[in-house]
């Protein structure tokens, strides 16, 4: 069931010095513009697809044409996979957050620490997640 889901992510709570950091992250309209940037990339990607609007929906074929991966991330997923005991699908869904970060930074390829992130998210994954 949990590989049905694009993004596992597990909330701790937030240190007191943390939260009373006046170190400042980054502004939430740099964030808006990347997200609208990265949708447009999208709509580009996908205008000959009728129904498909953003990495999520790729079909098999769009997946296999699209979220072409070097040798290197290769042996990186090929690792997750095995250490995870990841399924098929959850393959399919880091390929597609990896295509979407990798939009998010204005990143024509998918880089080994894009596929690093999103195999990150899929923590409830992980043998032994929530005690």
């Amino acid at each position: 069931m949990l590989d049905r889901i694009d993004l596992h992510v597990e909330v701790t709570p937030v240190a007191f010095s943390e939260l009373s950091s006046q170190k400042n992250g980054e502004d939430s309209t740099h964030i808006r513009d990347r997200v609208i940037h990265a949708r447009d990339k999208q709509t580009e990607r996908f205008k000959d697809n009728p129904g498909v609007y953003s990495n999520a929906q790729m079909s098999s074929k769009q997946l296999k044409e699209i979220c072409v991966i070097d040798k290197v991330g290769q042996n990186l997923l090929k690792a997750a996979m095995e250490k995870l005991n990841l399924s098929a699908r959850a393959y399919d869904r880091i390929l597609k957050v990896s295509r979407t970060i990798a939009d998010l930074v204005n990143s024509d390829d998918i880089k080994a620490e894009h596929l690093a992130e999103a195999i990150q998210y899929r923590s409830l994954d992980r043998e032994g997640w929530a005690g």
